[in-house]
Parts: C-alpha cells; structure tokens; sequence
C-alpha cells in the first residue's frame, strides 16, 4: 500500500529565480512508443521521469523493446522497428495514465498478438468509448467493460483498413491513437477535429521521417511505412510552467523566468488566457528544438481582471484550467469559462473539484456543465482534496500565495504523476509548501 500525501501551503510569500520545470508529458509518451517502432536506436534528452511516462515505458519494455534508462531524463531506445513488438507476457498496467492507455490502445489495435490494458482506480472511470468506437470503425476488436471502461482487451490479427473520421469532441489523444492505429491501416487514415489541438504526434511521425499530410483541421497518413530513428529533445512541459506562471502572476513581489518551455501553438493557450487577464509574460529566446518550439518565458507579477475566456482557447490549454481558475479567483470582476464540458471527464470531475475547493476557501465559484463561473475575492484558508488528482493538487498548493492562512491538501502522491519534484522546486522558488507523509 503507498503511503498518502499531504500537502500544507503557508500564506503569503512571492516567487522569484530562475527555474526549468520536468520534461513535457505528452512529448516524452510519444517518444517511447514511436522509438520503439522505429528501426535503429533513438536517444531521447529530457524524458519526465514521472509515474506516467514511465508506465508507457514500462509496457513497450514489456513488449520486448530494449530501452536504457532514464538517467538524468536520457533514454536511449533500441527501435524493433514497425512489427517488432512481442505480445505482452501479462496485462500492460498503466497506473494513472489516459494518455498511455488511449495511445497504446490505437497502437496495438493493428498488432498480430492480443493485448490487456489495465489501471488504477481513477483510469478504470475515464471513458474509453472515444477511442475505441473509431478504432472499430478502423476493424479493430477491443472489448471494454458495459460501460466502455478498463480494462481494454485488444484482439490481435484484425486487418485494419484507413477511415476519415470527424471528430464529435477536440482530442489529441483520440487523433494521436487513430494516427497510430494508421500506420498499420491498409490505406488512407484522417483524422479532422473540430479545434485545434496539440499536434506532437504529427510532428514526431515527421520527424521519424513518416510522412503526414496536414490541411487545416484534418490530418492524413497512408499506412505501411517505416520510421527512422532519430534524437530527439524533450522541451520542458507548459502545463508544469502553467502553475508558476499563476503563481507569479498573482504574488505581488515575484518574477521568475522559466527555462527551454515548449510553446508549440497548440498548447500556449495558457499564456493567451493569462495574458488577456492583464498579465505580463514574455517570450525571450524563442527556438526550434527537434521539429517544436521552444523558448524561455519571464512573468512578472501584475493584477488581474476576470475576463470571458474566449472558447477558441479552450483546447489549447485543457490540462491547465485548474490553476487557471485560481487566477480567476485572484482576479478583479467575473470570469467565465464555458465549452470546457471535457475537464469532467479527466483525472477527476475538475470542474467539480476545483469548485468545490475554491468554496471552502471562500470564493463565488460557481460549476455549470461546461465550465465556471468565478467571482475574483479574498481566499481564505481551510483542508481542500484534491480527489487524487495531480493538477488539482499543485493548483491549491499555489493558491496559497494569495491566501489568508495556510491552505491543508489532501491526497497528493499522484503529482509524481506529471511533476515529480514539484513541492521542493516551489519551495527553492518562494511558497512554503510542507509534504507530509501519513503511513
């Protein structure tokens, strides 16, 4: 049994310094999977080694793919090449991660050998149907449970065949495992979303010399190709900056720069939100590392205001609302988040979650189906879960930056999840942040 965490959050305090968050979560997941089928060896800079990763980690060595690893976030693949992968002794446990196993579920879709894929509590909840319903489109056999959850069980030596699917709902990982299932598709496979969403995927495949076809919303492959290995770098994730860019918005006193942060534009919605609250971030030293952008973000405390977060932002910063609601809660005036009905359905109900804390720290957060309705006041002090979900804990744990008292987190270990590290980096840049551990 692991032991459960706490965290405890002092008041007041601002962040200052100069810091370079984990490796982005999304990018590291796809570097595994796609350097195990690419033929030779790929080195990977960067890796987040974090529970999540390493659960994508964990299931493609256990498919036979020889990975050294990671040490100091260097990972060095040996690629088995497109039908290298053996069949899995056992079920592939995934912990946490949708990402891993909405990912891995297009991957194996189209393999000669069948496959379980399991995990924890909270990930055998999340809805599967999503992938799953398209990839039978595609002549995949997967079974779920009644209600389209894990465990997935993925029948081997199905013939898959491309579709051109639309979409209902913007999902990168949806696309990202329709992509995969494509590769082993006889013919063409695209995707078209009704958002942008993020794009790493595609960059990846083009990177590993597959070539993909993007036109506006829609995305295409033809299946049969090969990828070739190659290094690549992981730049560091923006939805971990996410929380410092809050953070020293909203403490006055602070100025942090944050170091080599991925601002593919498919995930700066963070920043444009941010910024149309009235906050001051600046881009400095933008780059191109390995096909994404990259480039050091400096943010000064500045007030904010509530604004009505225009929905085209929406997809682009899904992952970082939790936080971005403790912006709103800091701000002056209302702001209103809507056509965000997909955060009910992440780690936990954040919609919920987040409402639910905010209003026993004493805010006007008001849920609706699709998003929030926030008064911006004075946040108070009191004991906040965070249902095991670990960007409503890190969220809370900066709120306490504005907070009249400290503020008492409950059920934190899954921040291992995406940022392994977070409380003591928070610390050396300014929040008192205590981690208590109870057996």
């Amino acid at each position: 049994m692991s032991k459960r965490i706490d965290f405890i959050a002092r008041s007041g305090g601002h962040l200052e310094g100069q810091a370079r968050v984990p490796g982005d979560k999304s990018i590291s997941h796809r570097a595994i999977m796609l350097g195990s089928i690419a033929e030779g060896e790929t080195c990977v800079q960067g890796f987040l080694e974090a529970e999540d990763a390493l659960a994508t980690l964990a299931a493609c060595r256990q498919m036979g793919v020889r990975i050294e690893g990671p040490e100091q976030g260097r990972v060095t693949i040996r690629g088995v090449g497109m039908h290298g992968l053996k069949a899995p002794g056992e079920p592939l446990y995934l912990g946490n991660s949708g990402t891993s196993m909405r990912l891995l579920c297009g991957l194996l879709a189209g393999q000669p050998f069948d496959s379980v894929l399991t995990g924890d509590e909270s990930l055998s909840r999340r809805p599967m149907r999503r992938v799953t319903e398209p990839l039978r489109q595609m002549g995949a056999e997967i079974d779920t449970t009644p209600d389209g959850t894990a465990p997935l069980h993925i029948h081997g030596g199905r013939k898959l065949h491309g579709i051109h699917y639309d979409m209902p709902v913007a999902s990168a990982q949806v696309k990202s495992a329709l992509l995969l299932a494509g590769l082993y598709a006889e013919g063409e496979t695209c995707v078209t979303e009704p958002a942008p969403t993020r794009d790493h995927t595609e960059r990846m495949l083009d990177g590993l010399g597959y070539e993909v076809r993007r036109q506006g919303n829609r995305v295409c492959l033809r299946g049969g190709g090969r990828l070739t290995a190659a290094d690549l770098d992981v730049p560091a994730d923006i939805s971990s900056a996410a929380f410092f860019l809050v953070g020293a918005s909203i403490a006055p006193g602070s100025e942090l720069i944050l170091e080599h942060v991925g601002i593919n534009p498919t995930r700066t919605g963070v920043i444009d939100i941010l910024r149309l609250m009235g906050a001051k971030i600046e881009v400095l030293n933008p780059r191109m590392v390995g096909g994404e952008p990259v480039a050091d973000l400096r943010v000064v405390h500045r007030p904010l205001k509530g604004i009505h977060i225009p929905e085209k932002f929406v997809p682009l910063a899904i992952d970082e609302f939790p936080v971005l609601f403790v912006a709103a809660a800091c701000a002056e005036g209302e702001t209103v988040l809507t056509g965000a009905e997909e955060l009910r359905v992440k780690e936990s109900d954040r919609i919920q979650s987040m409402a639910d804390g905010l209003q026993i720290l004493g805010i006007d957060a008001r849920p609706t189906p699709d998003g929030m309705i926030i008064q911006g006041g004075r946040i108070g002090s009191g004991r906040v879960h965070s249902h095991g979900d670990h960007r409503i804990a890190m969220a809370f744990a900066i709120a306490a930056l504005r907070a009249s008292g400290p503020i008492e987190i409950e059920d934190c270990a899954n921040v291992n999840t995406s940022f392994p590290g977070f409380a003591e980096l928070a610390g050396r840049l300014g929040l008192a942040i205590e981690v208590v551990e109870h057996d």
